[in-house]
């Protein structure tokens, strides 16, 4: 038998931060080709929801209870956004007048990735990092606070709320959200899957399919 032992070094571990933010707009056949930077990406606030038990009551004692679907949804704070998600934010740039955007449009759906950090007493934020991918998302209108500019000028963030449509997932039920894991994933797997989700020389970002993902992460 071992006994427990609380805090020791290197396993202090937390987790911080947001950064590599890509916006993946969806396509006519529900894939994510063609990702695009997200620069001044400020938060990312997830919010899962559902789950929620209902209670039956059979013979005078309770019988079980019954739980409701969960579902995923988030709030994007940043300081800009990538032109490209204008079509998700209901707006359209006009095809001939030049500089014309047009709001109150159809939104279109999109995936999102971004990755936060792990830290732990010895590395520091550079022990390893979390990979954050979501699929089937829809932006709700939001409101933009315009200020004077003062004696202590701020810039204005922008914030969406976030609904999400799961995808289907062979052997799990539907899901709309992935986490990877670089202190358990593979490291050469996790290379290869960087340069399909961000880029290289002559390869085009996109966001893998949940089924894809776990083919390009399994050894």
């Amino acid at each position: 038998m071992t006994a427990l032992v609380w805090d020791e070094t290197t396993k202090r571990v937390y987790e911080t931060g947001v950064d590599h933010g890509v916006l993946y707009v969806i396509d006519a056949v529900g894939a994510y080709p063609l990702g695009v930077a997200w620069n001044g990406l400020v938060s990312v606030t997830e919010s899962p929801s559902g789950a929620e038990p209902t209670p039956l009551y059979a013979d005078n004692i309770k019988y079980l209870n019954l739980v409701s679907v969960e579902e995923f949804g988030c709030t994007i704070e940043a300081f800009t956004y990538p032109n490209e998600f204008a079509q998700c934010d209901g707006s359209i740039i006009h095809a001939t007048a030049d500089g014309l955007i047009i709001s109150q449009q159809s939104r279109k759906l999109f995936g999102l990735a971004y990755r936060t950090l792990l830290g732990n007493d010895v590395d520091g934020n550079s022990y390893g990092y979390k990979l954050h991918l979501l699929y089937g998302c829809a932006a709700a209108p939001s409101e933009k606070a315009y200020q004077t500019i003062n004696e202590s000028p701020e810039a204005i963030t922008f914030s969406w709320e976030v609904t999400t449509t799961p995808v289907v997932m062979t052997g799990f039920k539907p899901t709309s959200f992935l986490t990877i894991d670089s202190k358990l994933a593979d490291p050469t797997k996790l290379a290869a899957f960087e340069v399909i989700l961000y880029g290289a020389v002559a390869v085009d970002p996109r966001l893998p399919l949940p089924n894809e993902v776990v083919t390009l992460l399994t050894p």
